[in-house]
């Protein structure tokens, strides 16, 4: 009989009224190439059928589904729950909505025993509803395959903070965990636990396939964005204590791209004028405490490439538009 005790690798799936997609994310965790791998299904409180289908993946697939129920808590808490169930020795993340290519977690975890990284990172795919490409996310394109951070720390102001297209050593966890009831709990989270590797490790191939649905376009966007200033207070605050703390160029480099850049591309979406100038008061006091000039914001290089000069016109003329102070000029637009 199989010991359950070997898993190598844990991946943790919250799930919440999913019903539509769950098959298809389970799927291709059941079919994944790597054998020492369990997958911990966390139900946080779903009221459509969602249950119906864990409990049939359970059922044919017992050595390597481990169904959990629980009451709704969110998102950091269904993780947070998963983390404490896992047995493995890596842990990764997939939201119940998206699905990965079945050789995901086996060339991931090689990655890790490979280069003794403590984080893997894959790119990630934007797939719509049929399965079709619509956006290539690549994540770290200037970088080897083994990234030693003293050497290469510009990572830490390159990277897109997704929990769901990495691998982490399970170790990363004994301290830390998502922060239950907010939002961006990536942002806040991920870095931190970067701040405690020594070792990375990427690989090119594009695993992690995000589904934009169709009923989430049209999300509305409120004051919760103004999460993303304070999960970067957060990591500001680990920053301080950790190995890296003398590295402040790349820290302001966060700085700028989560704290000024995110926060404006959610920004964008913000219909409620009144809502739109409280969060730009925040983000211009935000700003100037961190004594980050507009030289900075306009100069900051990401991957060894001008930022603002590597996006798409319409969002240069935004960026633009909102840092010469055109505030109105720009709600008319939006």
């Amino acid at each position: 009989m199989t010991n359950l005790n070997t898993n190598k690798a844990s991946v943790i799936v919250p799930v919440y009224n999913v019903e539509l997609y769950l098959e298809k994310c389970l799927l291709s965790l059941v079919n994944q190439t790597l054998e020492e791998i369990e997958i911990i299904v966390v139900n946080d409180g779903s009221r459509d059928n969602s249950q119906k289908i864990i409990d049939r993946f359970a059922i044919e697939f017992p050595l390597k589904i481990k169904a959990f129920t629980k009451e709704n808590g969110g998102l950091s808490d269904a993780r947070n729950f998963g983390i404490d169930k896992a047995t493995g020795d890596f842990i990764g993340f997939v939201d119940s909505d998206d699905y990965v290519l079945e050789t995901m977690f086996e060339e991931m975890l090689n990655l890790a025993e490979k280069h003794n990284a403590e984080m893997v990172i894959c790119n990630i795919q934007k797939v719509d509803e049929h399965g079709n490409v619509t956006q290539k996310l690549t994540q770290i394109p200037n970088m080897p395959e083994k990234i030693e951070l003293e050497k290469h720390f510009s990572v830490f102001s390159d990277l897109s903070y997704f929990a769901c297209n990495k691998l982490f050593k399970k170790e990363l966890f004994k301290e830390k965990r998502f922060k239950k009831g907010i939002h961006f709990e990536d942002i806040q989270l991920i870095p931190q636990l970067l701040l405690e590797c020594k070792t990375l490790a990427q690989t090119q191939n594009f695993h992690y396939q995000y589904l934009e649905r169709t009923d989430s376009i049209t999300k509305t966007h409120t004051e919760k964005g103004l999460a993303i200033l304070k999960a970067v207070e957060d990591v500001e605050v680990s920053f301080k204590t950790s190995m890296y703390s003398a590295k402040q160029k790349e820290l302001k480099g966060f700085q700028i791209l989560e704290g000024v850049y995110t926060f404006l591309a959610y920004l964008a979406f913000v219909k409620d004028d009144k809502v739109f100038y409280k969060m730009s008061e925040k983000l211009d006091d935000f700003i100037k405490k961190r004594n980050v000039k507009f030289k900075d914001i306009l100069t900051y290089s990401r991957f060894d490439r001008n930022y603002l000069l590597s996006l798409p016109v319409k969002k240069k003329i935004y960026y633009l538009l909102y840092f010469s102070g055109f505030y109105r000029v720009l709600r008319k637009f939006m």
